[in-house]
């Protein structure tokens, strides 16, 4: 014996008629992929699909629209910039937000009714 033999060992040979040893490596891999396909359609595509609703309603915000803020903050839009619009939440009390951080349109008239 040799010290070779210690660090390297033998390979022995395979009996030609038995299966192989990895039958199910098919199987192995649809598991991930039917995995990423449920977190795609369960977690992926609403966010996808609720930012884009959020961006079309900032495009379509305008002067006099009743909002409420992320922070929950509720006024009126008297102002829209690029980036900033400004929002009149009591008589003469004005407050500058991002666009980004307008959570909801609200109805005409409900602020006055609050």
């Amino acid at each position: 014996m040799n010290l070779l033999d210690f660090l390297i060992p033998a390979a022995h040979a395979q009996a030609a008629g038995a299966p192989p040893a990895g039958g199910l490596g098919g199987m192995s891999l649809l598991f991930p992929i039917v995995l990423i396909a449920v977190m795609y359609f369960l977690m992926i595509r609403p966010q996808m699909k609720r930012a884009k609703e959020h961006k079309g309603m900032l495009e379509k915000l305008s002067k006099g629209d009743e909002v409420i803020t992320s922070g929950g903050i509720a006024g009126i839009v008297t102002d829209i910039g690029d980036n900033f619009i400004t929002v009149e939440v009591a008589d003469n009390v004005r407050v500058r937000v991002q666009k980004a951080a307008v959570g909801n349109v609200l109805p005409k008239g409900t602020l006055k009714s609050a």
